[in-house]
């Protein structure tokens, strides 16, 4: 798995593109509602940019997976604190806990992998008042 600056708008991108995966599948009311969220404004990240952090993260898990995309859509325990310790920032983490409650939501459909995803970032982060959004 790449690597990015702490606290880089890049980071924060893959974080949210793992929220997008976490079920197995990019759907397509997922992505939209992702954009139309303004996540490059909210973000920092230039136009077209999330694609491509999208894009070198599916390689990235692809790259790990052994042909079975499902399996390749898990992150270890390692991998996952690699990831969430790239944001230290408070303001961008909570930034990045909108736009994953974005993503996950938008299908209408919070599959297990999604919520153990976004709960192990809030609880990660310390941030337990997230936690009560996912139930909703």
């Amino acid at each position: 798995m790449r690597t990015y600056t702490s606290n880089s708008p890049q980071a924060a991108g893959r974080i949210v593109a793992i929220a997008l995966l976490a079920d197995g599948h990019l759907s397509a009311d997922e992505l939209a509602a992702v954009h139309r969220a303004r996540i490059a404004d909210r973000l920092g990240l230039a136009p077209g940019e999330f694609g491509t952090i999208l894009q070198d993260l599916c390689e990235d898990l692809l790259t790990n997976a052994h042909l079975n995309w499902s399996d390749a859509c898990k992150l270890d325990s390692g991998v996952m604190q690699q990831v969430m310790c790239e944001l230290e920032d408070p303001a961008l983490r909570a930034e990045v806990l909108s736009l994953c409650l974005v993503a996950v939501h938008a299908d209408r459909h919070l599959a297990q992998n999604e919520a153990e995803w976004v709960g192990a970032l809030a609880t990660a982060w310390r941030a337990q008042p997230w936690q009560r959004l996912l139930a909703s």
